[in-house]
């Protein structure tokens, strides 16, 4: 081979490029193998021109990959030979030297943006270094750590477009910025205390409290004070997790009865005295993005008072992510030790920063007016959040990560879909809220936004949707939305499309699970149909029924609803959602007809008979009593009727005790239950609610060839009953219902494969947050021989909802109606 043959190449690459250290990497790798050229950002990514050695140069090419920054993330490298430059006296190979220019700003943004990370070992190094111009500096970062996403206001990611637009840097920090072989290299947050951003200490009043902010804080936080800290992605609310009375204080002032609240420790050794730790669950709660992890509780452990998580089997814990965090653990002044692992607390209850079913609090103006009722003190900074992001939730179920919440940490990473799809806005569902938008073969998930109950949280899902459009540069024409009417999102989608010409948009109403299942096979490329079981508390069902636990054949253009729990009444609506007691009382009216009235039940007496015969005959008129084949409001109905649980105060409380009860007992029996069949399976795809172009290009669909099915669990409630009226124990009960779910959907899935064919099968929806549900299911199903998929990249509950959503209505868009590609 002729290793001296001079070509010049031109590169382009794609993927999480910018903000990460990718140009001096770039730039030093080129230098070692001696060749020339420029590297610059532009808005789709980094263009390199390169020149040299035809065997350097593919060397150069091999380690881009292999050898990239630690948060970088390839997505595609294009390259094509160009004429190469005059040669040049001062290099034998014909190169001169390797330069990195000025980002390029004219085009469509399509580059991907970093997420933001916790502060890497070199700087914490730096930060505890008496001898280093940074010691104890909060704002500590380099290109391997820091803030990305929260302070990106625009494209390319570079600091006039950040706000750290506000502070010039001091000479010192000028000279790391410009030298590429410098950590610092364009590291857009670069600061230091002589021209950096500046850490203080406000009272209760707003009042500056004079003397070292983290020490002063260390000093309220010691003596038992609650303190609003202003993170990455905006603030929480700390305690010492370790003085009761002192969390009790936060529930009363924040209105959070019973809900647990996630703890920070400052070490992994110090999480392990909380919960326990397998290798898998260590590396993700050490890994850079810094999740709470959801995992078992240890017992007796010290380090964290009983009303954290009051009656809880699971804590929620995380590790420090940023400077700040790491000084209110390690400050050498307050006794910490960073080099020996030393902390100045076992653990701080580390919660949002909001009241609770609000936005977490990004402003320090918002902060103080929101949070002044609870917090005694504000830690705060003068660096702006620009864009707010709660803290991710994961935990560990079955082989893999299973996220609770997405968010900080790995929000905007995108999910990379199969083929690329027309650009869709997808608003999501109305609890747990996500917007998703689709560009070319990426899908954008925003990060967590809530429950869209309230006008602050409305608020927050417009600043959502404004940025993400605007970070991307689309002006989306094509929408999914859930089918409920009353839903905010639905109600935005309504007034977004409001003036706009019929044939100058397309809009698809998305079935509630078909989009739980829909998010499955997106984040798997899948474009086949599927088995589906979306098992969940609650979705706007096509026959005008709540639907919640349902089996479909599934594809990302349609879904047959082939089976189902069969349909019960949800006495007072949505009351029932928060009392548990009224699905125990319409699960054994169903269950034991009049002799409802013979048993002596717990749940029966939350109210007086008088009021239950009045619910019963609301239920047989169909009063203010929906009729749901929610899987939710059966575990609600069991949580209740076992005496686990009659009230709740917070989403899926009671079916959170109850899986934790079951988990105390061994394996369980398999109680009675049965499926029927019910006419022909009907689409749960709506196509009517298609609107603008699609509307034109999609024919409605009626009914299809199948035999449907329903699953009858009053059996199953029978059994319970007796064996509560029998003394058996209850946490054995609890088991046993989790072993007949899992049985009767695998014998389910089996009866879906017969009639269809089909050997997949996609698991989503709320349900599978249950661990007992999630780790026995898909192992009962891959030992009948089915293939099976569950989230992993995204959460089972809604979530989740925005990407099924984008992937249907981007589908359907671009396989019947061409000009939207």
């Amino acid at each position: 081979m002729n290793t001296n043959d001079r070509k010049r190449e031109y590169i382009e690459v794609s993927g999480i490029v910018q903000g990460v250290g990718f140009r001096p990497f770039i730039h030093n790798r080129a230098e070692r193998l001696g060749l020339s050229g420029y590297v610059l950002n532009t808005p789709d990514g980094v263009v390199i021109e390169v020149e040299g050695r035809s065997y350097d140069i593919g060397r150069f090419v091999d380690g881009l990959v292999k050898d990239a920054p630690p948060l970088s993330r390839i997505t595609g490298i294009r390259r094509r030979e160009i004429v190469p430059l005059p040669e040049r006296e001062d290099s034998p190979v014909g190169g001169g030297t390797f330069e990195i220019r000025e980002s390029l700003h004219e085009g469509g943004q399509k580059t991907l943006i970093s997420p933001d990370v916790c502060v890497c070992g070199d700087c914490l190094e730096e930060l505890f270094d008496p001898a280093d111009r940074r010691y104890l500096y909060p704002f500590i970062n380099c290109t391997n750590c820091g803030p990305r996403f929260t302070i990106i206001r625009d494209l390319p990611y570079d600091r006039p477009y950040t706000t750290m637009a506000a502070f010039s840097m001091c000479p010192d920090c000028r000279a790391e910025y410009v030298n590429p072989r410098d950590r610092r290299f364009h590291a857009q947050p670069i600061a230091c205390p002589v021209c950096g951003p500046r850490a203080e200490l406000l009272d209760g009043y707003g009042k500056l409290v004079r003397g070292d902010p983290i020490l002063n804080a260390i000093s309220l936080l010691r003596s038992g004070k609650i303190l609003a800290v202003k993170g990455l992605g905006g603030f929480h609310l700390a305690v010492d997790g370790t003085n009761g009375e002192a969390v009790e204080r936060l529930r009363r002032r924040k209105h959070r009865e019973e809900k647990p609240f996630a703890l920070m420790t400052g070490t992994v050794e110090d999480a392990r005295r909380l919960i326990r730790l397998e290798s898998a669950e260590e590396s993700l709660l050490a890994g850079r993005e810094r999740p709470i992890l959801l995992a078992p509780r240890e017992k007796n452990a010290p380090a964290a008072a009983d009303s954290v998580a009051p009656g809880n089997a699971y804590l929620g814990v995380m590790l420090p992510y940023t400077p700040i965090h790491y000084l209110l653990f390690f400050h050498p002044q307050a006794g910490g030790d960073y080099a020996h692992s030393r902390p100045v607390f076992p653990s701080l209850v580390m919660t949002s920063g909001n009241i609770s079913e609000e936005p977490i609090c990004r402003d320090n103006l918002e902060a103080l007016d929101r949070l002044g009722g609870i917090a005694d003190a504000f830690l705060m900074h003068n660096r702006d959040i620009h864009v707010r992001s709660d803290d991710s939730v994961v935990n560990i179920a079955g082989n893999g990560t299973a996220f609770i919440r997405r968010s900080r940490g790995f929000v905007p990473v995108p999910v990379f879909l199969p083929e690329k799809l027309p650009t869709v806005l997808a608003l999501g569902a109305e609890l747990k809220n996500t917007v998703c938008i689709t560009e070319g073969s990426r899908a954008f998930l925003s990060q967590h936004i809530g429950d869209l109950e309230n006008i602050t949280t409305l608020d927050f899902f417009h600043e959502a949707v404004e940025h993400f459009n605007k970070i991307l540069e689309l002006s989306p024409r094509i929408f999914a939305y859930d089918l409920h009417p009353r839903y905010l999102s639905t109600q935005y989608f309504t007034r977004l499309v409001s003036g706009l010409d019929e044939d100058g948009y397309g809009a698809a109403g998305i079935q509630h699970h078909h989009a739980h299942i829909a998010s499955v096979l997106a984040e798997y490329g899948r474009g086949d149909t599927v088995i589906g079981f979306a098992l969940d508390g609650t979705g706007f069902g096509t026959d005008g029924t709540v639907w919640g636990g349902e089996i479909l054949l599934a594809s990302p253009v349609n879904a047959l609803r082939l089976g189902h729990l069969d349909c019960v009444p949800l006495p007072g609506g949505e009351s029932a959602v928060r009392e548990p007691w009224r699905m125990a009382f319409s699960y054994l009216r169903e269950a034991w007809g009049e002799d409802w009235h013979r048993l002596a039940l717990p749940c029966l007496d939350q109210v007086s008979r008088e009021n239950l015969e009045i619910l019963d005959k609301a239920c047989a008129a169909g009063v203010n009593c929906p009729r749901t084949s929610s899987l939710g409001r059966l575990f609600d109905a069991v949580a209740s009727i076992l005496g686990i649980c009659h009230t709740t105060t917070y989403e899926g409380q009671a079916a959170i005790m109850l899986e934790m009860c079951a988990a105390r007992s061994g394996k369980g029996r398999i109680l009675p239950y049965s499926i029927e069949d019910q006419g022909d399976a009907v689409y749960a795809r709506d196509y009517p609610t298609l609107h603008g172009t699609l509307k034109k290009a999609v024919p409605p669909q009626e009914s299809g060839p199948i035999r449907g099915f329903v699953i009858d669990y009053r059996p199953l409630v029978r059994s319970l009953t007796e064996g509560v009226l029998h003394g058996r124990p209850v946490p054995e009960l609890a088991m046993d219902f989790h072993e007949t779910i899992v049985t009767s959907c695998t014998e389910a899935a089996g009866i879906a494969r017969e009639r269809s064919g089909i050997s997949t099968v996609a698991l989503s929806g709320g349900c599978f947050q249950n661990r007992i549900l999630c780790e026995r299911l898909p192992a009962a199903l891959e030992t009948e021989g089915f293939e099976v998929l569950v989230n992993r990249l995204v959460p089972p509950n809604d979530g989740g909802v925005s990407l099924g959503q984008a992937y249907i209505a981007g589908t359907i868009a671009r396989r019947v109606c061409a000009d939207w590609m």
